[in-house]
């Protein structure tokens, strides 16, 4: 998709910790019966839904107050459970900034988006931008914690885009630390941060097994 043909409106999904990045997906269940309207109206329309976290993840409300920049991802995967749940994945396209809520009337809710920010999400990377060796001794020490050593080599044949905005998202990363990979600069910048994230959790895990 071209810049102008993403729509001035969309749909959110408000959830906390579920990060969604350009040229990754994003599984989800879906059972609320707001939510199961907004996927049944973007399945109608242009398949598009943005996905952003609360600013309190422990927030109960029903319109908890949100971040102001998220993903917009097209369903790319549709099926129907038994259960009356639907299960979606959404292709990560390109980053927006929430210009105003909308007053709606529809049960889910709707926001007024601008991508200009982040018209670089549309563009091919170039090659070699990111110190993958970096990454590699990085997340090979993350994952020998993880017992799941055996992993890179699968994720290692990803694109640098692919592989960064990949592993920002299955990382066990907090709401708060999801939300500033989401927000990084660009893709170095969120390798970058990325990098130092995983050695400050090896860094956690060594000093926790010490102290034992």
């Amino acid at each position: 998709m071209g810049l102008d043909e993403f729509p001035p409106v969309l749909p959110i999904f408000p959830l906390s910790g579920a990060l969604l990045l350009s040229n990754a997906h994003l599984p989800l269940n879906i059972f609320e019966p707001r939510y199961l309207a907004m996927v049944q109206d973007a399945m109608a329309t242009n398949r598009l839904i943005g996905m952003v976290q609360p600013r309190d993840p422990n927030s109960r409300l029903m319109t908890p107050e949100i971040f102001h920049i998220g993903c917009a991802g097209k369903i790319c995967e549709y099926g129907a459970l038994p259960n009356g749940m639907l299960r979606i994945t959404l292709e990560g396209l390109c980053r927006f900034e929430v210009i105003e809520e909308l007053d709606v009337t529809t049960p889910y809710r709707q926001i007024k988006a601008a991508y200009g920010k982040f018209r670089h999400d549309l563009e091919p990377l170039r090659r070699n931008s990111v110190d993958r060796q970096a990454l590699h001794e990085t997340l090979r020490h993350f994952l020998e914690f993880e017992d799941g050593g055996d992993d890179w080599q699968t994720l290692d044949n990803l694109e640098d885009d692919s592989l960064i905005n990949s592993l920002a998202m299955i990382c066990p990363f907090s709401p708060v630390e999801k939300q500033a990979l989401l927000e990084a600069e660009d893709v170095c910048s969120r390798a970058e941060l990325l990098i130092s994230l995983l050695q400050m959790m090896i860094q956690q895990v060594e000093t926790h097994r010490t102290l034992q």
